[in-house]
């Protein structure tokens, strides 16, 4: 029984004068029960989520390694951090809606075990080629498991104040393994090769699996159907547009190759928007961008992750290719970005339940904006201390906003499309992370120095978190209703 419902009991309970004896007991301890089993769904969710998070920091400074290790270039770089983002994006509104219509238990599981296996098949790749096809399988497992487990959280904290902080503290998890995860993979890189931050996957993925058997809710199914033609569609356009901004640093604007992914991108694009159009049961329903908070905190989450994800790319090759750090001297020099991410998502959540989504995404987009473009400092001999502060505002503003745009859209959704709406907020997140690697990776490769592409690709990772700010003060409003979700129409 929900939370909700346990209220409605007690309050029957003392209305009731002439009740049995311990039923108000009763009563206490079923709401005692409700809440462990939440407690413990929530760390299930959680422990999916922290793999997930955890290994793009890893893999982020292990890349000069494994650039070694393979005999790869900048662009092999670009594709392997990419391949996994483009599949996670172009696949979770899939999953999401296979999610709501398989039920959201079985295809976190499905996706926790795909993950954990594909890491293995990343560690004992012996080519690039060969890691690129486990990293795009490592994204089928992500699509999977990530709209899941937010359809998830839902069911297990129907009261909204509480989900609101339940979001801080999933949020606040995904800080810690941001923050853990430049310390951890450059202790590991080190140590023992840059195979190692995959294999980390496994023991956490089958301890995921086993919490989620045993503590996770069966929430009801929804018959919402998957759009064959509307993914084709999507997978097309997604990759036209990250093949073309990747290989134009290698190849230039103008080649074919560069030339066609665009052709592919606008094309996909088109095609897509005409089939969600008229499709009966489509995988993406335009009505749910009818609410402007809901379209708004969308292009907040591919804002956000285009800056951040972009500049944690940059930022590893610059540390490490132009000021000669080890990947474990990059690690710890990065860890104050990636730690202020546990203090952001926790307050986050606590803001949140007070005050709603909109001040934690304002603050946080605006702090985010000031960190990255005082980035632009960083040069060949630059002081590491002038580094820190605009590092921890970067992080700051990243994780106060990452759990209240998410907020945002589970809430401005209607609660049967709680899958479909966290696909569409994780899709937007990941498809702005390919953005971020490509152009602003794109950039350094292609700029006479390293350093004039690093100031160019800070200014406009700062851009895209202030057209975040501009957006969420424009567009996105709390919702007044406590406990209460939009319900659909159709």
């Amino acid at each position: 029984m929900g939370a909700n419902g346990h209220d409605t009991a007690c309050g029957d309970a003392v209305a009731g004068g002439d009740a049995v004896a311990g039923g108000g007991s009763e009563a206490g301890s079923d709401l005692a029960a409700a809440s462990r089993s939440a407690t413990w769904s929530l760390v299930a969710i959680c422990v999916g989520y922290f793999m997930v998070i955890l290994d793009t920091m890893v893999v982020n400074v292990a890349l000069p390694a494994l650039s070694r290790g393979l005999h790869t270039t900048t662009t092999g770089l670009q594709w392997v951090v990419d391949a996994y983002s483009l599949t996670f994006a172009a696949l979770l509104l899939s999953g999401g809606a296979l999610g709501d219509r398989r039920g959201a238990k079985a295809v976190f599981m499905a996706g926790m075990g795909t993950f954990a296996l594909s890491s293995l098949a990343c560690g004992l790749s012996p080519t690039t080629a060969v890691l690129i096809g486990a990293r795009c399988a490592q994204g089928l497992g992500a699509a999977l498991a990530v709209p899941a487990s937010l359809s998830l959280l839902q069911a297990a904290y129907p009261d909204q104040a509480q989900r609101r902080r339940a979001f801080g503290i999933w949020g606040g998890v995904a800080g810690i393994a941001a923050g853990a995860g430049p310390v951890v993979g450059g202790a590991l890189v080190s140590g023992l090769g840059w195979r190692s931050v995959f294999y980390l996957n496994v023991p956490i993925g089958a301890a995921g699996l086993l919490l989620a058997a045993r503590h996770l809710p069966s929430p009801g199914r929804h018959a919402h159907g998957v759009d064959p033609a509307g993914q084709l569609a999507g997978m097309l356009a997604l990759a036209g547009l990250t093949a073309g901004f990747i290989e134009a640093g290698s190849l230039g604007w103008g080649s074919p190759v560069v030339v066609a992914g665009f052709a592919a991108f606008a094309l996909g694009a088109a095609v897509f928007v005409a089939v969600e159009h008229r499709a009966s049961r489509p995988m993406l329903p335009l009505s749910l961008f009818s609410s402007p908070t809901f379209s708004a905190a969308t292009i907040v989450g591919m804002a956000i992750n285009l800056g951040f994800y972009g500049e944690l790319f940059v930022m590893s090759l610059y540390l490490q290719q132009l000021r000669g750090f080890s990947a474990l001297d990059a690690g710890m020099a990065l860890a104050p970005e990636a730690a202020m991410a546990i203090v952001g998502s926790t307050l986050s959540g606590r803001v949140m339940a007070r005050r709603g989504p909109r001040l934690p995404m304002l603050v946080g987009l605006t702090l985010g904006a000031a960190g990255l473009a005082s980035l632009v400092v960083a040069g060949a001999h630059s002081a590491y201390w002038l580094l820190v502060v605009p590092f921890m505002a970067t992080g700051l503003g990243m994780s106060l906003v990452m759990p209240a745009a998410t907020a945002a859209v589970m809430e401005a959704a209607p609660g049967e499309r709680g899958g479909l709406a966290s696909g569409t907020i994780n899709a937007a997140r990941q498809l702005g992370g390919v953005l971020g690697v490509a152009i602003l990776g794109t950039l350094v490769a292609s700029r006479t120095t390293f350093v004039s592409g690093l100031r160019v690709s800070m200014v406009i990772a700062a851009a895209a978190f202030l057209l975040g700010a501009l957006l969420t003060a424009v567009a996105v409003t709390d919702p007044k209703a406590q406990g209460s979700r939009p319900q659909s129409t159709g």
